[in-house]
């Protein structure tokens, strides 16, 4: 514990008024079957992990409390969803895409009234910088709105008839039921609602449960989205997972899981479901993305796209680099930079200006990461920056380790904070066979110049990860672009399109091309006898 990091710590004073929370945010609302209901029960108190300093010494701040509701309430909110959807009858599952589509743009208008509220309370419960936290709700309202375009474009080419062998047939995307939505608490409003919104626009219900931390951030939207949807669409719970959760999953009436988290934790709740075959899962879990620098990699641009990449918002990022390979010849340049770059970073409070490394949102982190480093330095590697292994409270400064070997735990245990571990390797084939025995394969990073053997590791790689950067740091975006990975790292791909693609299956309405059955199908389509049947597109 060190006194210079207890300094950054401010007074209640001391916070800028912009950014400041009202008092206490005590929330008993959650919603189900389009009312907010009041939950009169014991509540989860939501601890920041921005500690304030008074007279009495470091307090951690305490900004509020969420209903801990119990299983009880997850299955009404379950029937509330199930009710909705009606076996793919009900009024939301029905509604031409145009419909739907207007709802989510009315929650759109009522979601950017609330920008100022939902960016302060990142801040303050994940410890999110503040333009990182803006970045997250705007790039959030993109998404949502790119996701129309996606349902656009996808319903103009379905509205389409194909002929083949003397069958005409017009092949749509229908809803497939009730999802439930859960999130990462270090993208709690991005990640979630990549999810959650190509589920509503394709016409599933959904019960969605947000993350264990960015919890009170969701309830500036709860009018929103009870008033923008038709009753039981959309229904938001609270409580510990084990005891909500499992009990959705157990009901077997859950046909959609989308969980960004542990494969540990969603392995766990997909085999609780009765019946396994009938539920479709799309999730994001863990990584161990490393980065490979050749010896002819440009070291500047290297260690730049590295501190990125592996310190953005305290490295808490599925996509962050989580361990960097260097070719020895060139350890010693590239460490002396990296590490000079690494103890430049400015360490504050979330919304401090230029700030780069900010509290640790996970209680009991900073010990964890210790842990990772002392396994580390007692098996032969050391800390080389001058500020790394210093803590206090919530903060772990980014602490640089090497040598590390296969061996030690940071090998392989994916972090998920500011600790950079870093091996050396002589032959390609070190650096290929460490990601083919790897139990993850979301992504990886390659430096380097030479076109041939850069070539060699994308083949060596193609099947192993779901994305290969050259040059670059690991990233989810474009949105457009496919979001996955193998192994322990993922099941099932988003993007944009994907995304709506996961969330609905391919319904099609076939027939004989003889005259009568062509009158038929141009009878219903003139008419306007069938919402599902139609030429109408959105432009």
């Amino acid at each position: 514990m060190t006194t210079a990091l207890d300094d950054l710590f401010p007074t209640d004073a001391q916070v800028p008024p912009g950014v400041r929370l009202p008092a206490y945010l005590e929330q008993r609302e959650y919603l189900v079957g389009g009312e907010l209901r009041i939950w009169p029960g014991e509540l989860n108190p939501v601890q920041s992990p921005v500690f304030v300093r008074t007279p009495e010494g470091l307090k951690q701040k305490v900004i509020g409390a969420t209903p801990l509701l119990t299983s009880r309430e997850s299955l009404d909110a379950l029937a509330a969803a199930v009710k909705a959807y009606d076996l793919g009858r009900g009024v939301w599952p029905t509604l031409r895409v145009a419909e739907r589509i207007e709802h989510v743009e009315r929650f759109l208008v009522a979601m950017r009234a609330q920008r100022t509220a939902v960016v302060n309370l990142l801040m303050w419960e994940i410890g999110k910088p503040q333009p990182d936290s803006e970045k997250e709700f705007d790039r959030t309202v993109d998404l949502i709105v790119e996701t129309i375009r996606a349902l656009k474009e996808l319903d103009r080419t379905s509205s389409r008839f194909i002929q083949d062998q003397g069958i005409m047939a017009q092949i749509r995307r229908a809803p497939m039921g009730v999802a439930l939505c859960m999130g990462p608490y270090n993208y709690p409003l991005n990640e979630t609602f990549s999810t959650l919104f190509p589920a509503l626009l394709m016409g599933n219900t959904v019960v969605f449960k947000p993350a264990k931390f960015g919890v009170l951030l969701v309830r500036p939207l709860l009018e929103a989205f009870r008033d923008c949807f038709p009753p039981g669409v959309i229904n938001i719970i609270y409580g510990r997972g084990r005891e909500t959760v499992g009990a959705l999953m157990e009901s077997g009436k859950v046909d959609l899981f989308a969980f960004i988290g542990t494969n540990k934790g969603a392995s766990e709740l997909k085999r609780m479901h009765p019946h396994p075959h009938r539920l479709k899962s799309v999730l994001g879990l863990d990584a161990k993305n490393p980065a490979i620098i050749l010896e002819d990699a440009d070291l500047d641009n290297a260690v730049k796209e590295c501190i990125t990449g592996t310190l953005s918002f305290n490295g808490q990022r599925c996509t962050a680099l989580k361990l960097l390979v260097v070719h020895r010849r060139i350890v010693d340049a590239f460490l002396e930079k990296f590490t000079a770059a690494v103890d430049k970073l400015k360490p504050g409070m979330p919304w401090d200006p230029g700030v780069a490394i900010t509290p640790l949102p996970e209680p009991g982190k900073a010990a964890y990461l210790q842990g990772l480093v002392d396994d580390a330095v007692s098996k032969g590697a050391r800390v080389v920056n001058k500020t790394g292994g210093q803590s206090s409270r919530s903060f772990y400064a980014p602490t640089v380790v090497y040598p590390v070997t296969k061996d030690m735990r940071l090998a392989g245990e994916e972090q998920f904070g500011p600790v950079v571990p870093v091996m050396v390797f002589d032959e390609d084939e070190e650096a290929v066979r460490l990601v083919v025995e790897s139990q993850f394969g979301q992504q990886l990073s390659l430096f380097g110049k030479d076109s041939a053997r850069i070539g060699r590791f994308i083949d060596a790689f193609s099947n192993q990860v779901g994305r290969i950067n050259l040059n670059c740091q690991c990233q989810r975006g474009p949105d457009t672009f496919p979001f996955n990975g193998r192994k322990d790292s993922a099941e099932g791909t988003l993007s944009v399109a994907d995304a709506l693609r996961v969330f609905s299956i391919r319904t099609l309405v076939a027939t004989k091309t003889t005259p009568d059955n062509t009158t038929l199908v141009q009878s219903i389509l003139t008419r306007r006898e069938s919402d599902f049947l139609t030429t109408d597109f959105l432009f």
